[in-house]
C-alpha cells in the first residue's frame, strides 16, 4: 500500500483544508473497502423507498378515498385528489436544490439521515389518519408534503454520496444502479399499491414505516462524510425566489388542467396566469440573485460545463416524457383496455401494475449495464441514443390500435425500459463527474430537481394534451352511444357536454362514470333491462372511449417523441467523456470554456 502524503502536502489548485479532507478520506477507505459497497446499498434503499412513495397512491387512489369516506369524481373533491398526487412532487422538487446546498455546507450524509427520519414518521402519520372526509384527505395531503420533505432529503444527497465514496471509474455502475432504483421504483409503486390496496388502504402508508426505521438504523451506524464541505450562509433571497416560483408554477398547472368558467381546461383563470407569469418572473429573479451573490444556493457558473447543462436539460425533457407516458399508459389500462378484456374496474389498478412489468424489467436490464460501460467509453453515446429508442417506441405505441394484442404492446414496453436505462444512468453519472466535489450536493439537488419538475410538469402538459384530442370526437361519440342505448337526447346532450377531464379522471381511478352519470338523473329505471345493462357493464365506456383516447393518444404520444428528440440533441451536445479534476491547476474562464468543449 502506497503511502498517504503528508496532510500539510497541497495538489495544485488545492486549499489546505481541502487537502486535509481529501487526505482523511483516502485514510479511511483504505481501512473501509467495502464501505462504497454500504453507500451504495444504504442510498439505494432510500431512493427506493422515496421513489416508491411518489407513485404508489396514484394507483391507490379509489381505496384511499373509499377508506376516508370521500367520492373523488365529485366536483368539489378533484383538487384533494390532484394534491394527494401533487403535493409530494411540488415538495420534492422545490427542495432538492436547498437540501443539496445545506448537504454541502454541513455533510451530505446528515441530510440524508435525518431524510430517513423524516419519511419515516411523516409515513408513520399518514397510516395513523383519525379523520374521515375532507379532514382525512387534509391530514393525508398534509402528511405527503412532510413524505416530501424527507424524500427530498434522501434525493438531494443519495447520488453526491456514492460520487464522494466509489472512485471515477466506478461511478457509472454505481450511480446507474441508484438512478434505476429510482425510476424502477415508480413503477415498482403502481405494482405494491395495487396489491396492498386490496387489502387495506393504510398498508399503504404503513410498508414504508418497518424499511424506514431499517433504513435510518442502518445509515446513522454505518454512513460517513467523506466529501469535502464548503461553508457558508444559506442564501434566503434565492432560496425564497427560487422556492416560490417554481412552487406557483406547478401549483397554477395543477389546476389548469381542470374546467374553469365554461371552459375545458383553467388556462385561462386569471390565478392560473397569476401563477404561470409571477413565478416565471421569480425564476429568472432567482437567476438574477444567484449570479451576484457571493454566496450562491447553486452556482449559476455550473451552467458553464457542457456535461452537466446539457445533461440536465436531457434529462427534463426525459422525465416529462416518462411521466407523461405512464399517466397515460395508467388510463389506456385501466380505463379501456382491462375492461375490454374482462377485468373488473375495481381489480384493474393491480392489473394495471402488473402489465407494465417490462417497462420495469428493462430499465432494471439496461440501467446497470449501461452505467458500467458508460464509465468506459462516455455517456454521450448511451444516453443519446436510449432518446432515440424511446423516440421509436412512442410512435410505436401511435401504430398499434387501441384493443391492441398485448405481446406487442410488451414489446415496445420493454424496448422503452431499455432505451430509459440506457439514458438515465449514464447520463446521472455524466452529471456528477462533471463538477466539483464541493458542489456534489448542490449538484445532484439541481439534478434532482429537474427529474421531480419534470414529473410534475408531465400532469399538467399530458393531461392538457390529451385533453385536446378528447375534445374533439368525445362528445360526439359520448352523444351517440348514449342516445343509442336510449338515453333520452338531453340528458345525453347534458352529459356529453361535461369536461372531457372528468372522464379522464374516471379512467386514471379505475372507475366506470356512466352509473355515476346516469344514476341522478334517473334515467336507469326507466330503460329495459338489457339497455342499462350495456351502459353499466364492463365494455360500454371502453368502447365509446377508444376512438377519441387514440386521438389524444396521437396528439401526446407525438409531442413526446418530439421531447425526446430534442432531449437526444440536448445529450449529443454534452461533448466527449469528461470527469472534472478537482486537483487541476485553475486556468481562466475562456480557456475553461476551450478545454470543457472537448
Amino acid at each position: 500500500m502506497s503511502a498517504v502524503p503528508p496532510e500539510s502536502v497541497t495538489e495544485p489548485g488545492e486549499t489546505a483544508t481541502d487537502a486535509q479532507q481529501r487526505v482523511r478520506r483516502r485514510r479511511y477507505e483504505a481501512g473501509h473497502p467495502r464501505y462504497k459497497w454500504i453507500a451504495l446499498s444504504n442510498t439505494t434503499l432510500g431512493i427506493l423507498m422515496a421513489t416508491i412513495n411518489s407513485s404508489i397512491v396514484i394507483i391507490s387512489l379509489p381505496a384511499i378515498f373509499r377508506g376516508i369516506n370521500l367520492n373523488p369524481l365529485d366536483q368539489g373533491n378533484v383538487s384533494y385528489l390532484l394534491w394527494m398526487l401533487m403535493g409530494f412532487l411540488v415538495v420534492s422538487a422545490v427542495l432538492v436544490v436547498t437540501l443539496g446546498r445545506l448537504g454541502d455546507m454541513y455533510g451530505r450524509v446528515k441530510i440524508y439521515n435525518l431524510g430517513f427520519v423524516v419519511f419515516t414518521v411523516a409515513s408513520l402519520a399518514l397510516f395513523l389518519c383519525p379523520f374521515d372526509g375532507s379532514a382525512g384527505a387534509l391530514w393525508l395531503i398534509f402528511g405527503r408534503i412532510i413524505q416530501g420533505i424527507g424524500g427530498a432529503m434522501l434525493m438531494a444527497n443519495s447520488a453526491a454520496i456514492l460520487t464522494d465514496a466509489f472512485p471515477a471509474h466506478q461511478r457509472g455502475m454505481a450511480l446507474g444502479i441508484n438512478q434505476v432504483s429510482a425510476i424502477a421504483g415508480s413503477f415498482l409503486g403502481l405494482i405494491i399499491g395495487g396489491v396492498l390496496s386490496e387489502w387495506h388502504w393504510r398498508a399503504i402508508f404503513l410498508v414504508s414505516v418497518p424499511i424506514g426505521i431499517i433504513g435510518t438504523i442502518w445509515a446513522y451506524t454505518s454512513l460517513h462524510e467523506l466529501g469535502t464541505t464548503r461553508r457558508g450562509k444559506l442564501d434566503i433571497p434565492g432560496n425564497l425566489t427560487f422556492g416560490i416560483g417554481l412552487t406557483a408554477i406547478l401549483v397554477a398547472i395543477t389546476y389548469g388542467i381542470q374546467p374553469y368558467g365554461g371552459h375545458l381546461m383553467g388556462w385561462t383563470n386569471p390565478w392560473v396566469l397569476t401563477g404561470l407569469i409571477g413565478g416565471a418572473l421569480l425564476l429568472v429573479a432567482f437567476c438574477i440573485i444567484e449570479s451576484k451573490s457571493s454566496d450562491p444556493m447553486f452556482s449559476m457558473s455550473l451552467f458553464k460545463i457542457k456535461a452537466f447543462s446539457a445533461g440536465n436539460l436531457a434529462g427534463l425533457l426525459a422525465s416529462i416524457g416518462r411521466g407523461g407516458m405512464q399517466f397515460m399508459l395508467i388510463i389506456w389500462l385501466q380505463g379501456i383496455w382491462l375492461p375490454l378484456h374482462g377485468y373488473d374496474y375495481e381489480s384493474t389498478p393491480l392489473w394495471a401494475g402488473i402489465y407494465l412489468l417490462p417497462l420495469t424489467v428493462g430499465f432494471l436490464i439496461a440501467g446497470p449495464a449501461s452505467g458500467f460501460l458508460s464509465d468506459r467509453f462516455g455517456a454521450r453515446a448511451f444516453a443519446s441514443g436510449g432518446l432515440l429508442l424511446n423516440a421509436v417506441t412512442f410512435i410505436g405505441l401511435i401504430l398499434i390500435p387501441v384493443n391492441f394484442s398485448y405481446p406487442v404492446f410488451a414489446l415496445l414496453l420493454f424496448l422503452n425500459g431499455i432505451g430509459s436505462g440506457m439514458f438515465s444512468a449514464p447520463n446521472t453519472t455524466a452529471i456528477m463527474n462533471s463538477v466539483p466535489a464541493n458542489q456534489r450536493g448542490v449538484a445532484s439537488g439541481m439534478r434532482a430537481t429537474f427529474f421531480n419538475a419534470g414529473t410534475s410538469l408531465s400532469i399538467g402538459i399530458f393531461f392538457s394534451l390529451m385533453i385536446v384530442g378528447l375534445s374533439g370526437s368525445l362528445p360526439d361519440a359520448m352523444h351517440s352511444g348514449l342516445t343509442g342505448q336510449g338515453v333520452p337526447e338531453a340528458i345525453a346532450a347534458g352529459i356529453a357536454a361535461l369536461p372531457p377531464v372528468a372522464m379522464l379522471f374516471a379512467a386514471f381511478l379505475g372507475y366506470n362514470p356512466i352509473e355515476s352519470l346516469l344514476g341522478p338523473t334517473g334515467v336507469l329505471h326507466q330503460l329495459p333491462a338489457g339497455n342499462v345493462d350495456t351502459l353499466t357493464g364492463k365494455e360500454f365506456f371502453p368502447h365509446l372511449m377508444s376512438e377519441p383516447f387514440h386521438d389524444g393518444l396521437v396528439v401526446v404520444f407525438v409531442a413526446a417523441a418530439i421531447m425526446m428528440l430534442v432531449a437526444a440533441g440536448a445529450s449529443l451536445m454534452r461533448g466527449k467523456k469528461y470527469v472534472h479534476d478537482d486537483s487541476a491547476p485553475q486556468v481562466p474562464s475562456a480557456e475553461k470554456e476551450s478545454q470543457l468543449a472537448g
